[in-house]
């Protein structure tokens, strides 16, 4: 079995434990960062059930959301169907370390993209930048690591901070404006109920 069919099985299996294992809310970091933003050509990866991709949508943008996960993507189109907005959608499925979606958008969004699976998060990123177009925004949002009491299963996987981030995405010089650069707390519901609170970090940055 090929890591790809590895990374799919497991999200499939994730997302089959439960009929909704995300909340249905956009995540609040990209209603705070994206609202004042002229709606254009929008990717989101990792896009899971769809809530983001169905509030860019509301919000008059093509959208493009990208998932490894064949049960999540089913369950977002319905979502999407439910709200009105499946016309302003295209759900494409990708292993992102190994094909990347087509096109030129002024939005790319990139909200929690870790995986317990093998992930080359760095070059994923860095071709979030690439297809990012001129005066795009490329909006990143990260964990700091695990939750408070969870075990970590890979005491080798490395959370990076925001700096860390805007580095690894070897962008050229001047040709990138950083407009957010932070870590931030977070409170999260958890699936028991119990609320938590995280470190988060942002990075928003635009092409000149």
């Amino acid at each position: 079995m090929t890591t790809e069919e590895l990374s799919e099985n497991y999200w499939n299996s994730f997302y089959a434990e439960r009929d909704q294992i995300w909340s249905g809310r956009p995540n609040v970091v990209l209603v705070d960062e994206v609202s004042d933003l002229t709606p254009g050509r929008a990717l989101d990866l990792g896009c899971g059930e769809g809530a983001d991709a169905i509030w860019l949508a509301q919000q008059g943008w093509a959208v493009t959301a990208v998932d490894i996960s064949s049960v999540a993507l089913e369950r977002a189109a319905q979502h999407g169907r439910d709200a009105g907005v499946e016309d302003r959608i295209e759900w494409q499925q990708h292993e992102l370390g190994e094909s990347f979606p087509e096109g030129s958008f002024d939005l790319v969004s990139v909200q929690f993209l870790h995986s317990k699976t093998e992930l080359p998060r760095d070059a994923i990123l860095r071709s979030a930048a690439g297809v990012l177009a001129p005066h795009g925004v490329l909006l990143i949002e990260g964990h700091m690591g695990f939750p408070p009491g969870e075990h970590n299963p890979h005491p080798d996987i490395h959370f990076p901070t925001p700096d860390e981030v805007i580095e690894s995405l070897d962008l050229a010089d001047g040709e990138w404006e950083t407009l957010v650069s932070r870590v931030h707390d977070r409170a999260q519901v958890m699936r028991d109920g119990e609320q938590i609170n995280r470190r988060d970090c942002t990075v928003k940055l635009r092409r000149r």
